[in-house]
């Protein structure tokens, strides 16, 4: 029987075009775990669409927000000073801050795959694995400065209830 670290352990696992193949343990260096991908040209290719519907998103709060900001201008010209509205103002600012962020990493998203498309094509491997994964991390960027800006306009919606509950007293 051969000892466990002479086994040469080889896994596939197919993950959308995805071919991840495990190195065995003994040509990794101490403590370290690698994975290998193959990618095609059609791997990057599939983030455009959920990019696309990303970007989309994006710009649909933008728009929602820019219409949110006129109107709480003009409720602010004529009440001044209410706190409720300040509060509002700095909210809304630092919304427009996240929906600038997650714009500019979803198209840092979608330029690295079409980047990685080249590099797959040129059969630079090591390159491809680099960029692909680095396109992949823009978006899991994108997506959780989305899940906080989503959880900042829930601030803003408990601010309006505040008042109309104040305003009912």
């Amino acid at each position: 029987m051969l000892a466990a670290h002479k086994i040469c352990l080889q896994k596939a696992v197919s993950l959308g075009g995805i071919l991840l193949q495990a190195i065995p343990s003994y040509a990794q260096p101490a403590g370290h775990s690698f994975i290998y991908m193959d990618l095609s040209v059609t791997t990057p290719a599939l983030l455009f669409p959920a990019i696309s519907l990303l970007m989309l998103a994006h710009t649909n709060r933008f728009l929602a927000l820019a219409s949110l900001i006129r109107s709480l201008n003009d409720r602010y010209r004529q009440e001044p000073g209410k706190q409720h509205l300040l509060i509002q103002i700095k909210n809304l600012r630092s919304r427009l801050k996240m929906i600038r962020t997650m714009q500019l990493f979803g198209i840092l998203s979608f330029l690295l795959c079409a980047l990685d498309m080249g590099f797959i094509m040129w059969e630079w491997k090591t390159t491809a694995n680099i960029v692909f994964a680095a396109s992949l991390g823009s978006f899991i960027v994108s997506l959780m400065v989305s899940f906080m800006e989503i959880l900042l306009s829930m601030k803003a919606l408990e601010v309006e209830l505040q008042d109309m509950e104040a305003i009912s007293r």
